[in-house]
């Protein structure tokens, strides 16, 4: 879709002249109205108003893009206008804002007014670009120029002064990453493009963004750069950079920080790089770990294990499930000789292909657990100690946190290693990943895990099972209230994240309750808050009461996150009723003597647990109770 598809002429405006911040966005209010795009101006303006108070829009260098995506918009569009004389928009600058443009997207549609804004930011980053909108004199002008500048077919005035750029390389690689990959991306390339440009130096950037690497730099000139900046705010290939001078930053620097990265990349002053030796160019951290505390980099490599790992755990523990409710619908346990029941869960030929299947699947999760933990940490060179740590621990009783202290003790041996190996001549470091990192890590972890970690962790691992299985029933309902609860305390934070490892790795030693409290608990907190915007409507604002209802859909699946949005508007009410509904969940849970095979999967892998009824009773009375407290202690909302 075109820019000036959905910017219309009666959606224009040259040379106006705003009071304030307020009035400008008023002002555009009125001009989307004008082409036809809303259905309920006064909805959308509070939607835009409450956008613009969650963080200004005010790009800086003289641009601003208010947005909103609302229920008052009847079809996404675009309205215009120029401020020659500048008004004070709070830009991320400081900088008065001279060219507006307002994005109107349909609440309940797709994302389409990112896309917008995506290439109207790549756009008007271009100077040349942005002040010949802001000198037109006509609207018919307005638009052409967009139509030039989308054609590629745009032609900027010459300088006479312009520097020539007369290197015979190019000096400066840049690569952009955001999250998203959308928006900000594509404005710190272009940013850093043009700052390039006015300075006469070379510049060639790659754009991580939402389809993936573009404009990708080659090998031939990493190696010829003077200078290498890299903005962005995800992981991004590193390890083709080392023993280049690299500039880390965020991405937002790239937008308003451009010329300053340059003169660092240009300067001498960045420091060398260094990655492991043996990795590849898709591995490293696109920021630098020196300005993380060692807590936040050791939770960054367990949950690299760990999302790694789900997909295993995931898939073959509800296949696992599966098969024991198939044998349980088909075969009569007491009808079995004693010697037979044992195979439970393998009797019928469909259950057995599902339990075998899942039991494979099982089987590489401790594995890959430790191997990506290890990969984290020393990249690709510490992922085979890792991975055979993992089978280490998998086979010697040790378990899932036998694996998950290989994990570690293999990434740093091996990152150790990689340093300890620079005072080899060069002529050897063709054999250093092939041959000395997996021999001598493989060796040293099999030694650790074997020798060291693995005797006293079964030990504790067996100290463990018996003592939870032999546990009081009181006491088992005070663990199922506390794993419960932690899971609504952040959720998926560091908190309800040790919540679900804790589960997970009790699983693997055959403890299968603690597992039923951490999902139950994790079900309430979308559910409580879904049943509070039906029963509590002038607690919450229109568009919370409207998507309320979709985290039912989110409790069901066992997607904690869905209440995240409720919760960060307003943490003080939403986290302490969510919390004590999971908590009671779990205590519940453990209670009824539930028990759970499969780690994930909520209300679909119901039939598979035990005592199913009193589970699906104890996560509606914590959803209930969550929501009433919640619409007690939270303030009524204005209503339109």
């Amino acid at each position: 879709m075109r820019v000036t598809e959905l910017l219309k002429n009666a959606s224009v405006e040259l040379g106006a002249k705003p009071k304030d911040k307020e009035d400008a966005i008023a002002h555009l209010v009125d001009l989307m109205e004008k082409g036809g795009n809303l259905k309920d101006k006064k909805q959308y303006l509070a939607d835009v108003l409450k956008r613009e108070a969650s963080g200004t829009t005010g790009l800086g260098d003289g641009i601003a893009t208010p947005h909103a995506k609302s229920a008052g918009v009847a079809a996404a569009g675009l309205a215009a206008m120029t401020v020659p004389q500048g008004i004070d928009f709070q830009s991320m600058d400081g900088n008065p804002a001279r060219l507006f443009f307002l994005i109107a997207a349909p609440d309940g549609g797709n994302d389409e007014h990112l896309m917008i804004l995506s290439k109207l930011a790549t756009m008007i980053m271009d100077d040349a670009f942005k002040e010949a909108l802001i000198k037109s004199t006509t609207k018919e002008e307005f638009l052409k120029l967009i139509d030039d500048k989308e054609d590629g077919k745009f032609q900027a005035p010459e300088d006479p002064n312009a520097p020539v750029v007369t290197a015979d390389h190019i000096q400066i690689l840049a690569v952009t990453a955001c999250p998203t990959g959308i928006a900000h991306t594509f404005m710190a390339a272009e940013s850093l493009e043009q700052h390039a440009k006015k300075r006469g130096i070379s510049i060639k950037v790659e754009t991580n963004g939402a389809g993936g690497a573009k404009n990708v730099l080659t090998a031939d000139e990493i190696a010829k750069a003077d200078g290498i900046i890299v903005a962005a705010d995800k992981n991004v290939a590193m390890a083709r950079f080392d023993g280049k001078r690299v500039v880390i930053t965020k991405v937002a620097d790239g937008i308003n920080k451009a010329d300053e990265l340059i003169d660092r990349a240009l300067g001498g002053s960045a420091p060398i790089y260094h990655a492991a030796a043996g990795a590849d160019a898709g591995g490293g951290p696109a920021e630098s770990a020196e300005n993380e505390s060692i807590g936040r980099q050791a939770y960054k490599h367990l949950m690299n294990g760990v999302s790694h790992m789900l997909p295993f755990v995931v898939g073959g523990g509800i296949l696992i499930a599966l098969a024991f409710l198939i044998d349980g619908m088909m075969v009569d346990l007491t009808a079995l000789p004693q010697e037979e029941r044992g195979n439970f869960g393998s009797i019928t030929p469909v259950a057995k292909f599902f339990k075998d299947t899942g039991g494979a699947s099982f089987g590489f999760m401790l594995p890959i657990l430790a191997g990506f933990i290890s990969m984290s940490i020393a990249e690709r060179p510490g992922l085979a100690p890792g991975v055979v740590g993992g089978a280490l621990s998998a086979s010697n009783g040790s378990g899932f946190l036998g694996a998950l202290l290989a994990g570690f003790i293999a990434g740093f041996f091996v990152k150790w290693l990689a340093k300890a190996c620079d005072v080899l001549p060069d002529s050897l470091a063709g054999i250093r990943p092939i041959l000395l990192y997996p021999l001598i890590g493989i060796f040293f972890v099999g030694f650790v895990c074997t020798l060291v970690i693995g005797p006293p962790i079964a030990g504790i691992n067996g100290w463990l099972i018996d003592t939870l299985s032999n546990m009081d029933p009181s006491a088992k309902v005070l663990m199922g209230a506390i794993v419960g609860g932690m899971m609504a305390i952040d959720m998926g934070g560091p908190i309800n994240k040790a919540s679900y490892v804790t589960g997970v790795g009790l699983l693997t030693q055959g403890n299968y309750y603690v597992i039923a409290s951490v999902m139950a608990g994790g079900m309430v907190p979308p559910l409580a808050i879904a049943f509070a915007t039906m029963f509590f409507k002038n607690k919450f604002t229109e568009n919370e009461r409207k998507s309320g209802p979709t985290n039912i859909v989110m409790g069901m699946s066992f997607i904690t996150e869905g209440a995240i949005p409720f919760a960060a508007a307003d943490p003080i009410h939403v986290l302490p009723a969510c919390a004590i509904g999971s908590a009671i969940t779990g205590g519940l849970v453990a209670m009824f003597g539930c028990e759970l095979m499969a780690p994930h999967g909520g209300i679909f892998v119901v039939p598979t647990i035990t005592n199913p009824l009193m589970y699906l009773v104890a996560i509606l009375a914590g959803s209930a109770i969550g929501a009433a407290i919640l619409g007690i202690i939270k303030k009524p909302v204005a209503q339109d």
